[in-house]
């Protein structure tokens, strides 16, 4: 059975295109931050407000341990700084991985972001993440496969386009 796990930046579609590929493969399916605040009992954004963001990074590479290492999901959808953690590629490599990178434009995520309900503390302001956007993009180019997203794709479009890696 062949994983994957899908990266890429905030709010650029990870969680909705792991879920419809899930679907399509009639497969489990983890979202790493909704795994991680379960375990947690507080959300990614509470633990890096009292806790800070390097605690919040060892937690979350204990969780993709976990979910590597006793789940039997086939989709994963990591958090926006996941991939960017070496230890964190380490562990996906080692289990023999497909990493999908959904390249959405800046402008597209920047939109999400702020439509978004959900508390982004490392995205306080445009300038703040973009600023994250260009930092990380290169740690993401290292996922074996890139998918560019435009305002237009669907997620059964962007999972048609990842369900041959699998």
């Amino acid at each position: 059975m062949t994983r994957v796990v899908i990266l890429g930046f905030m709010a650029c579609g990870k969680t909705t295109v792991a879920k419809e590929v899930a679907r399509q493969l009639d497969a489990e399916f983890i979202d790493l931050d909704f795994f991680l605040s379960h375990q947690q009992g507080r959300s990614p954004a509470e633990i890096i407000a009292t806790d800070g963001e390097p605690a919040f990074r060892e937690a979350e590479t204990a969780a993709l341990n976990e979910v590597l290492t006793k789940t039997e999901a086939r989709v994963i959808a990591l958090g926006g700084g996941t991939w960017t953690i070496a230890a964190n590629r380490t562990l996906v490599t080692l289990h023999d991985c497909v990493t999908v990178w959904l390249d959405a434009p800046f402008d597209i995520c920047w939109q999400r972001i702020i439509n978004s309900e959900t508390v982004r503390p490392l995205a306080p302001d445009r300038e703040a993440a973009r600023r994250r956007f260009d930092s990380r993009r290169a740690d993401y180019s290292l996922a074996e496969h890139t998918i560019a997203i435009s305002e237009t794709d669907s997620q059964e479009t962007i999972a048609s386009q990842i369900l041959p890696l699998c």
